[in-house]
């Protein structure tokens, strides 16, 4: 099955985009795919799996990195150019009650985090826990461990618009090799997108099937 794409714009070097779409069981993975068959152009391989289910393209066409989430009916797929196996990461979260989100915290985040979470009023905790908790899956995501690496092993300051690594742990070390970008995707999901690298520029756009 094919899909109608909008047009693709040109991805530069420094430049990281970010689709927005929907999702939907019946049409699982192939918004995503049709998008980055886009992008990757003809002879591109198959998108292959690493040990714990992130899609990459082996080399040499491992310039070309790519991720994508999904959260209720809203998705989004992430791209850039890069050295050879160059990281990228990108998670969303739909905004909904999480009455538990300090306990979580208290259980898989770092210390210092849990403590700045329980430190701000109660109504800015459940934002702030989704802006760490996106933060850490898309680094997480991007380095291609996912949850089973720990969620305590890279930690975050927040800053009013921004989420800046702070200490990571371990092979995905040093914290400051990464950049996480915050997404303005509306008030009813929060998300980012985390690469290995320097500053990019995020360029966000929206496709309709």
């Amino acid at each position: 099955m094919t899909m109608a794409l909008p047009e693709i714009p040109p991805l530069a070097d420094d430049d990281i985009h970010v689709w927005q779409t929907r999702w939907t069981a019946g049409q699982g993975e192939l918004p995503f795919l049709s998008l980055l068959a886009a992008y990757a152009g003809p002879g591109a391989p198959a998108v292959a799996r690493g040990e714990h289910g992130k899609p990459h393209f082996p080399a040499p066409f491992d310039e070309l990195g790519f991720n994508w989430s999904h959260s209720g009916d809203r998705a989004l797929f992430a791209v850039g150019r890069g050295s050879a196996g160059f990281e990228l990461g990108i998670d969303i979260e739909r905004v909904r009650p999480r009455p538990r989100a300090l306990e979580l915290a208290a259980r898989f985040f770092a210390p210092d985090e849990t403590a700045m979470l329980a430190a701000l009023p109660e109504e800015r905790q459940l934002h702030s826990f989704l802006r760490l908790w996106t933060a850490k899956e898309a680094v997480l995501k991007a380095n291609g461990g996912g949850l089973s690496y720990g969620l305590h092993r890279v930690s975050f300051a927040l800053g009013d618009a921004s989420v800046a690594p702070v200490a990571f742990d371990g092979e995905i070390a040093p914290a400051s090799a990464w950049r996480v970008g915050v997404l303005d995707v509306g008030s009813d999901c929060v998300a980012a997108v985390a690469w290995r690298g320097g500053e990019r520029r995020i360029r966000l756009f929206t496709y309709v099937f």
